[in-house]
């Protein structure tokens, strides 16, 4: 058989593969267990980009899927398939993973072979959650997902890194319990684990669902992924987690393991149960304004850089989770494209904290000052990430919370107004901290010794702003990926925001998006959810 046909099977355990072949080397020959580490990781990028290539934006329906019965009894199937979403939520991954081997390159000395063994492992379920289209494989791979994340923290964290690791653990246990409930719960009344197949049920009404059972099933879910994203008030594992893990750990558990929980909630929640998501859409939205606003007040207050930058990701994936409720096509697809920004942007902030602790071995504020005399390379780069992450226009961030704002605003227009203040107070918080560590006269004489950035250093950061510029000038390759996904989850949740847009978009005559009828034309603009 040939491997354009298991592409997905390939992308998700080719680091899997990688981190096998790591276990035979001896531990003593780091430098080559990083170059295999590195190799395997491109390769997996590499693999991701072959995708994007081959994936036909205006086809309905999941792309690339393997379909494979797995266990007789009960009846579930290695099925994977991608649609847009899930497919950059893929190449955000594979950029990543490479990044986080070159930023620990000399940031881990100890255990070296066991800690790109997990690095490598933890991409494989990431991956896998993102292509699986079977509930139980889907709960399988959120499941491993864990264990690596644990141990990186655990073992190669700093400070209370057992207490960090154990509490970011025993919270997503416990939202994923209530999701295994609503797993079995399905299954029992469809019959099957089958994503599609359930979704099919659901929309012809062969699977009627109860008003109670609905809100039900949709609270198990939702808090399983709101405890990832997190939304306030399930947040207080993140900023924990994040302070202690390693640099690796941060980049990837910012990057792409809080955009399990949106994923979730655009794969999930709205598809499965339109009718509790129409209904609770209000309580979701106050709590995601919340986050914004809670989040930033509390960046601005935090003396420790990496704890900054952690908090201000409560207020980022607040503006995602918002947008995902605006339920219009402004407010997802804003959304979506947020949750790529905050990756790359947020991400390569944490690369650069962790590339200054290894310099200077502290992360408070108050130790630095001046560097922009000092590192000018460094200050440059972090000036773009800075200004990027605030939103600034021709810079990625800008794009997402834009639509977001447009969104929010044709939905409820104190919402869109709340967001828009969260914008501002990134930007208090983000500009004040830069004017405090980079600006200025130097504070203390050891800042004088810390050297800019090296070759390897620079071709990491080259690469991020690199992205960071072409999402900001050019988004709409990225934006017309998601159009038939956006428009396929509208028709479920909110069918009257799903109205004709520059001619017709979606899948072809007689196609489907995700088990959905095909889908109107499609317009920008089109109103919010009626509450």
């Amino acid at each position: 058989m040939p491997l354009a046909d298991h592409i997905l099977t390939i992308a998700t355990f080719l680091p899997s593969l990688g981190a096998l072949v790591l276990v035979f080397l001896p531990r003593e020959n780091a430098g080559r267990i990083r170059t295999l580490a590195l190799v395997f990781s491109l390769l997996t990028f590499v693999v991701t980009l072959i995708l994007i290539f081959g994936f036909s934006r205006s086809a309905g329906g999941f792309q690339f899927e393997e379909n494979y019965a797995w266990i007789t009894s009960p009846p579930i199937h290695y099925h994977m398939g991608i649609d847009g979403l899930s497919l950059i939520l893929i190449v955000l991954t594979g950029f990543l993973t490479p990044l986080c081997v070159l930023v620990s390159w000399t940031g881990i000395s100890e255990r070296v072979k066991e800690f790109h063994i997990f690095l490598l492992a933890l991409e494989t379920g990431v991956i896998g959650v993102f292509v699986s289209l079977d509930l139980f494989l889907f709960f399988a791979f959120w499941e491993v997902m864990l264990i690596p994340m644990y141990f990186l923290i655990g073992i190669w964290g700093h400070g209370r890194k057992v207490y960090a690791a154990v509490k970011f653990i025993l919270y997503t246990m416990a939202g994923s319990a209530l999701m295994l409930v609503g797993i079995i719960f399905l299954y029992e009344r469809s019959g099957s684990f089958d994503y599609p197949q359930i979704l099919a049920q659901l929309s012809d009404g062969s699977l009627p669902l109860t008003h109670t059972a609905e809100s039900l099933l949709f609270w198990a879910f939702l808090i399983a992924f709101a405890i990832k994203v997190p939304i306030f008030p399930l947040h207080t594992w993140l900023p924990d987690a994040h302070t202690e893990a390693p640099t690796a750990g941060s980049v990837i558990l910012a990057g792409v393991l809080l955009k399990m929980g949106t994923y979730g909630m655009l794969r999930f929640c709205l598809p499965l149960f339109p009718g509790a998501s129409r209904e609770f859409a209000g309580l979701v939205s106050v709590l995601a304004v919340i986050g914004i606003i809670y989040g930033a007040l509390v960046s601005m207050v935090q003396p420790d850089l990496k704890r900054l930058v952690a908090y201000s990701s409560v207020a980022h994936l607040g503006f995602v989770v918002l947008g995902i409720f605006a339920f219009n096509m402004e407010g997802m697809e804003g959304a979506i494209y947020q949750m790529v920004n905050h990756g790359v942007s947020t991400g390569a902030l944490f690369l650069m904290v962790g590339m200054l602790y290894d310099r200077r071995h502290t992360r408070l504020i108050k130790d630095f000052g001046g560097l922009g005399t000092t590192i000018p390379v460094f200050s440059t780069f972090f000036m773009i990430v800075t200004l990027s992450s605030l939103g600034l226009p021709m810079l990625n961030g800008f794009v997402g919370e834009f639509l977001i704002i447009i969104g929010a605003f044709h939905a409820r227009v104190l919402w869109g107004s709340l967001a828009a203040v969260g914008v501002i107070l990134a930007a208090v918080y983000l500009l004040w901290m830069y004017q405090r560590v980079f600006l200025g006269e130097v504070t203390d004489e050891k800042n004088r010794q810390i050297p800019d950035v090296n070759r390897r250093e620079k071709w990491m950061l080259t690469a991020v702003v690199a992205v960071i510029i072409f999402m900001g000038i050019y988004p709409q390759p990225f934006l017309r990926q998601m159009d038939v996904t956006v428009a396929g989850v509208l028709t479920r949740v909110n069918p009257q925001a799903v109205t004709a847009r520059n001619g017709k978009l979606g899948a072809p005559k007689g196609q489907t998006q995700a088990g959905i009828a095909p889908r109107p034309q499609i317009r920008a603009g089109s109103g919010g959810a009626s509450r």
